[in-house]
């Protein structure tokens, strides 16, 4: 049974890998409600300079006296059953939350919208925030990335609704219990926890049947796999979204923009106005309908809606543009499965225009990169040049004979080059005016990016 939010106003919890994306957002959160904060991460960051700088108590490393003193633990699913820390909480008989469990705390007096599917679901939850944020509602949110227009992945508004984006990867997900959801997509992924696509699917299913009475699932109508998840739903609301005709909140008249997209949306029959987005792609104008749908289920007036999605700006390593030098751009994005590669290879397609695209795309995952290799190298192919660096392995031990070649040996034009620096050198040597250089995956091949962006301005000063 997990605690009440008011029982732990001015109780300590302890956070283990504090300067994770979705741990230093619950953080972030629970020093708002008056918690008593302590963590730890690996390494330093600016996220755990920022966290400190709000009162919290951070360790740069995983010691088990680090524990000591706390009312509570929370775990991300990237730290280990043997951490000494986890262990320690164990021998003191700590209660112990997974982060999923500690955000269901969090939003339990709240108004919750969780936001799922197995892509789209960091931008589509603060696509919504921002719209809601638009309409006066100052919703609390928790997100997995950084919203560009604030600078922040989570905030304690004053309003009744609670956004959190629902991460299905180790299928906690079933922990926050939300008053609705978004539904965005549902395709296999996560192999080295769902070794198939029907044990996704399962997943979902089980997080929907967690949907509270007389809540709704809104979902997209263009996807097979959110389709069948509410032909199996019961007793809650339904809403779709989608290209597809049928669709609640109906989109038509698309236009798909070097830097931006635009649609007319019709919510049940009636036209109620233009998406107009500054962020690229056919898949953001999808889950920018999903946001307006759920907004007009919770009652927002269209047109404060459109101008919240009219203005947002995106959100961290989602088409994040990270310089322009000398009519060479560079991007960051954190796409690491084929089905992401595919609509953000051809978002820069359709932005580089008549000049090259050239990707640097870094595996994620050995068990992805073995599952996925010819869908990769397909999708790949798109590009003018691709450059592959090795698989990151996250917290992956290697598997034999899996490596980035797997993926170029069944390419056309892919590159190996493991050494960041002669990745690097290769780049900024080769790049001509017009052409788009972007750094893909969901590693830490986004260092490269500001390196690349330096070392053009250096070429061509």
């Amino acid at each position: 049974m997990n605690p009440q939010l008011a029982s732990l106003i001015g109780k300590r919890v302890h956070f283990i890998g504090i300067g994770g994306a979705g741990m230093s957002g619950l953080a972030r959160i629970a020093l708002s409600h008056g918690i008593s904060v302590s963590g730890s991460d690996a390494k330093d960051s600016s996220v755990v300079t920022a966290l400190s700088a709000l009162g919290a108590k951070v360790s740069t490393s995983h010691l088990a006296e680090n524990v000591d003193g706390a009312d509570l633990v929370v775990y991300s699913n990237a730290i280990a059953e043997t951490n000494s820390e986890r262990l320690r909480a164990l021998e003191l008989k700590l209660p112990i939350l997974t982060r999923a469990a500690a955000l269901s705390v969090l939003m339990s007096e709240s108004k919750s919208v969780a936001v799922a599917g197995t892509h789209g679901k960091t931008t589509t939850s603060s696509m919504l925030a921002v719209a809601l944020q638009a309409c006066g509602a100052d919703p609390s949110f928790a997100i997995g990335g950084t919203i560009t227009a604030s600078g922040s992945n989570a905030h304690r508004g004053t309003g009744e609704i609670f956004v959190a984006e629902a991460d299905e990867s180790d299928g906690s997900f079933i922990e926050y219990h939300p008053f609705g959801a978004i539904v965005t997509n549902i395709e296999h992924d996560h192999v080295d926890f769902f070794e198939t696509a029907e044990s996704v699917a399962q997943a979902f299913r089980d997080f929907a049947a967690t949907i509270q009475t007389g809540g709704f699932l809104t979902y997209c109508a263009d996807d097979a796999g959110a389709v069948a998840l509410a032909q199996s739903t019961g007793s809650i609301e339904l809403i779709s979204y989608g290209v597809n005709e049928t669709a609640d909140l109906h989109i038509d008249q698309i236009e798909l923009l070097t830097m931006g997209s635009r649609a007319r949306a019709i919510w049940k029959g009636k036209s109620v106005g233009h998406i107009e987005l500054q962020v690229p792609g056919h898949h953001n104008l999808l889950n920018a309908a999903g946001v307006l749908a759920t907004g007009l289920k919770l009652g927002f007036p269209p047109a404060e809606l459109l101008t919240g999605l009219g203005n947002f700006r995106g959100t961290g390593r989602r088409f994040e543009v990270k310089g322009t030098v000398h009519g060479i751009r560079v991007i960051d994005d954190y796409g690491h499965h084929p089905t992401e590669i595919h609509v953000t290879l051809d978002a820069a397609r359709r932005f580089a225009d008549a000049g090259r695209l050239i990707v640097i795309f870094q595996p994620h995952r050995y068990s992805r990169t073995k599952a996925f290799a010819e869908q990769f190298a397909k999708e790949l192919d798109v590009a003018d040049r691709a450059i592959l660096l090795e698989v990151y392995a996250a917290s992956e031990k290697p598997i034999e004979g899996v490596n980035s070649k797997i993926i170029t040996s069944k390419m056309s034009k892919g590159e190996y080059i493991p050494n960041f620096v002669e990745v690097t050198d290769s780049v900024i040597a080769d790049a001509q005016p017009g052409d788009v250089i972007m750094t893909l995956g969901a590693g830490d091949v986004s260092s490269l990016a500001p390196i690349i962006v330096e070392g053009l301005a250096r070429r061509f000063a």
